[in-house]
């Protein structure tokens, strides 16, 4: 979810839900420790439970920027062992990690002795010519002797030769069964399952089969309103009642005033806004006049108002 899931989208989509654990970007250990970019861990009070992701291969570097991201308050540090971009698999980290599970146990275990809040791993099945059956299991038992308790697998391969990293989050086939059969290889073992996972029942389904969690991301950015709003309820038992969408539009308005004053961009918030109606009538317009006008000079929140006047349902709310 590079470039998609930042403190923007974070902000946006915790007004939908209280209890989803919301993931950063990656942020690469090399750009927090060398490059000393530490406002890549700013985020607001109110994102809890928030997790930070971090790339890299270096025991002593991501121990060090675990440090970086529990000083900063993160509820979860994150090891991302299954991204199959370019940039990340130039920087021999993410995906490729899955061939030498070796060094991702001596990562964790690094990141481990430095903080006290959890590191986690997320993976895919395997990559390239890897046997997942094989090597799956292997992976699994030296993170665990490395002291993770928790992991999220991508139900994927990943073909780092010859696939694009679009083409790596469609094309290699789910397996599904193999993600539910480490569960019963590794009972102790908390697994999330991650891939082509698009509604909260398709999610209440994994839960029920005995997988610890479920985590969802094109979907839930897509169509934030139908996965988020109704999490809190289907999936953590809550009863608290959910906001409307309209009023989750309307609910960002204080929040893109504070970030106008800073400076911020009004396309860099609404973009992360667009699928807020997705399948409901209105939601093109809705979409369109956010696309059109954030962009423009001058745009500011009443642009927010300008897009709900095309959406029947945020009239009626208003």
């Amino acid at each position: 979810m590079m470039d998609w899931t930042d403190r923007h989208c974070r902000h946006f989509h915790r007004l939908m839900s209280r209890d989803a654990l919301l993931y950063t970007e990656m942020v690469t250990a090399p750009a927090l420790v060398r490059g000393g970019a530490l406002h890549l861990l700013d985020y607001a009070p109110q994102e809890h439970p928030v997790a930070l992701q971090l790339g890299g291969a270096d025991p002593v570097e991501l121990a060090q920027a675990a440090k970086l991201g529990a000083a900063a308050g993160y509820d979860e540090i994150n090891l991302n062992v299954g991204c199959p971009s370019d940039r990340v698999q130039s920087g021999t980290f993410g995906a490729v990690l899955m061939k030498t599970p070796a060094q991702v146990a001596s990562c964790v275990r690094a990141m481990r002795d430095a903080v006290e809040v959890d590191v986690t791993v997320k993976c895919r099945i395997g990559v390239d010519e890897q046997n997942p059956e094989e090597i799956l299991p292997e992976f699994l038992a030296q993170i665990i002797a490395a002291g993770v308790e928790r992991v999220t697998i991508h139900a994927r391969m990943a073909w780092l030769q010859g696939l694009s990293p679009k083409e790596n989050r469609d094309i290699p086939p789910l397996d599904y069964g193999l993600v539910q059969r480490m569960k019963g290889l590794f009972p102790n073992l908390q697994i999330s399952i991650n891939g082509g996972i698009t509604s909260l029942a398709q999610a209440r389904e994994f839960l029920d089969t005995g997988l610890d969690g479920v985590m969802i991301g094109r979907a839930a950015y897509h169509q934030p309103w139908d996965i988020l709003a109704e999490a809190d309820h289907v999936i953590f038992g809550q009863s608290t009642p959910r906001l409307a969408a309209a009023d989750v539009a309307r609910a960002m308005l204080p929040y893109i005033e504070g970030q106008l004053s800073q400076g911020t961009r009004l396309h860099s918030i609404t973009r992360h806004m667009l699928g807020l109606f997705a399948g409901k009538p209105g939601a093109r317009a809705w979409r369109r006049t956010l696309s059109e006008g954030a962009s423009a000079p001058g745009a500011g929140p009443e642009l927010i108002e300008a897009a709900l006047a095309h959406v029947p349902a945020a009239r009626g709310a208003a």
